[in-house]
């Protein structure tokens, strides 16, 4: 089969669109044929190599993954060669005091599809079958490839671990990436108002259609004053926070007193300065956030293409895939890049 890997860490010049043997499928699994296969931005920190991923080279990426069935192995009764299905991107033992509780984002041995695994960059991806969930007919695979990362880590994020309630009002960060465009749809389904920033003139109408009730450029507007003038000098009771250090403070000073951020990534680097006083004397909490579970996104799924629409820049040939990279690298994106074999 056809696929994009990379034999050693690097730069996009790494990758390769080349000829691999397709995977084996053995018992309790799937074999899907990609139609559409979303980046994210794990897939480049992947193949620059981080210390928290320990690959196995060559490598495939590819978290998100939507396409057909082209057969099953051994004692699978749940699936059907022909069947359209999306693929959990998280990976979970199942058998653990965590995935028994229910909270399999903390498995002990948790992973992600095309970190932890070869991904779907490329014509076939073996899956477990507990992970291969159905696709309705409406949806497109672009758009169902575009889903489930971000809309599962944004869901845990806001709902599940920042509590939001209807009314509140939550400052979404960099509303025009993958993981901010699915918060902001999140929020506003559950009923809070939105101020949502962006990194240029051309996202802040799309990221109003999305729903964000105020929109601020943060390339020419201060983020704390604007917030001030938008919410009150109270602040915000929830900020959705995933640059890290090149928005972290300024995140933290447009809480109100009492009010929760929450962090799922660091696209701007590990460390940030911490005022510890500022912290306790507001009493903030920061909540750290890892994904989500099952559970999360079986509730998450029939909201797919109904209340909840993943925004597609910009489909690629899956030959292209270091330009569709290299065009993430740049942020020149509004939503969600795709790659389709």
């Amino acid at each position: 089969m056809k696929a994009v890997v990379f034999r050693q860490h690097g730069g996009p010049e790494v990758l390769e669109y080349a000829d691999v043997p397709e995977p084996a499928v053995s018992a309790g699994q799937a074999l899907v044929r990609v139609k559409a296969c979303a980046l994210n931005h794990l897939d480049l920190w992947i193949r620059q190599g981080i210390p928290a991923y320990r690959i196995a080279l060559p490598h495939i990426s590819g978290c998100d993954v939507a396409g057909i069935v082209e057969r099953v192995g051994h004692g699978v009764t749940s699936l059907r060669a022909g069947a359209r299905v999306v693929l959990m991107p998280g990976l979970s033992c199942g058998a653990c005091d965590a995935c028994r509780a229910g909270v399999d984002n903390r498995c002990v041995s948790y992973g992600i599809r095309g970190a932890a695994t070869d991904g779907g960059y490329a014509e076939f991806v073996v899956a477990e079958a507990r992970d291969a969930y159905p696709l309705p007919d409406a949806v497109g695979f672009e758009e169902a490839a575009a889903f489930p990362l971000v809309f599962l880590t944004a869901w845990h994020m806001l709902v599940t671990r920042a509590g939001l309630r209807a009314g509140e009002t939550v400052l979404v960060q960099a509303a025009g990436s993958g993981v901010g465009h699915a918060a902001v749809q999140i929020a506003k389904h559950h009923g809070a108002r939105v101020i949502a920033t962006v990194g240029s003139d051309d996202k802040i109408a799309k990221a109003s259609a999305l729903g964000a009730d105020a929109v601020i450029q943060h390339e020419r507007e201060d983020i704390q004053s604007v917030v001030g003038q938008l919410a009150g000098p109270a602040g915000v009771q929830v900020v959705f926070e995933h640059v890290g250090p090149a928005t972290f403070e300024r995140s933290l000073k447009a809480l109100a007193k009492g009010g929760r951020l929450v962090i799922c990534g660091a696209t701007s680097g590990p460390t940030t300065p911490l005022d510890l006083r500022y912290v306790f004397s507001r009493e903030l909490t920061i909540l750290g956030s890892m994904m989500g579970t099952r559970r999360e996104f079986e509730t998450l799924l029939p909201l797919l293409g109904t209340r909840l629409h993943p925004v597609v820049d910009t489909v690629f040939p899956l030959k292209e895939a270091r330009a569709a990279q290299e065009r993430m690298a740049r942020r020149a994106v509004f939503g969600k890049l795709v790659l389709a074999p």
